[in-house]
């Protein structure tokens, strides 16, 4: 019996040590997480604006009803990846006509002014979710994470992690195109 307790903690780090390495493992793929999200509507939710910020907030609401799909990014000032992929996303808006909307995932207020204020703000609503509950509503694993939803409020896609490197931009690029969510063909 003493043997069996003794040998308990090295049958724990073997376990513990499986799970990391799978995590490390270079062929796996988070964007393969899947969501109970995809071909469903999106949750209900109404976030107040980002305090300090001009740009209105964000509710269901303002994801349906548009003539096109729209994305919806989530972000943070303290991510470091979500600083990469601003400026994917900033290019998506300039260049290719992406209509974004943001949620800024528990963040200090000021903090996040400051951010958008340094690399610029390409969203068109931002809504503050400063308690986190609205990222458990949309089944986040982590910031930054990025959907693109249907103009009836249906999420058609998500991405986990930054939009960054030329495989992430195309994966992208290639379901905005499929969504319908560039303007008459843009990406192209």
């Amino acid at each position: 019996m003493k043997r069996l307790i003794a040998g308990l903690p090295f049958v724990a780090a073997v376990i513990f040590g499986g799970f990391f390495l799978w995590g490390l493992n270079p062929d796996r793929d988070p964007n393969e997480i899947p969501s109970v999200l995809i071909s469903q509507p999106a949750p209900a939710f109404d976030l107040d604006p980002v305090p300090g910020l001009e740009t209105p907030g964000l509710a269901r609401s303002d994801l349906v009803s548009n003539e096109r799909p729209v994305v919806v990014n989530v972000f943070a000032s303290w991510c470091v990846p979500c600083r990469a992929e601003h400026a994917v996303l900033t290019r998506f808006v300039e260049r290719e006509g992406m209509r974004l909307f943001g949620i800024n995932y528990k963040d200090k207020p000021e903090d996040a002014v400051k951010w958008l204020n340094d690399l610029g703000n390409p969203y068109e609503r931002i809504g503050s979710d400063l308690s986190g509950r609205t990222g458990i509503e949309w089944g986040l694993s982590g910031v930054p994470e990025t959907f693109i939803v249907d103009s009836d409020g249906t999420v058609l896609f998500r991405y986990v992690g930054p939009v960054v490197g030329p495989d992430a931009v195309e994966r992208f690029t290639q379901a905005l195109k499929q969504a319908g969510a560039l303007p008459n063909g843009a990406g192209s």
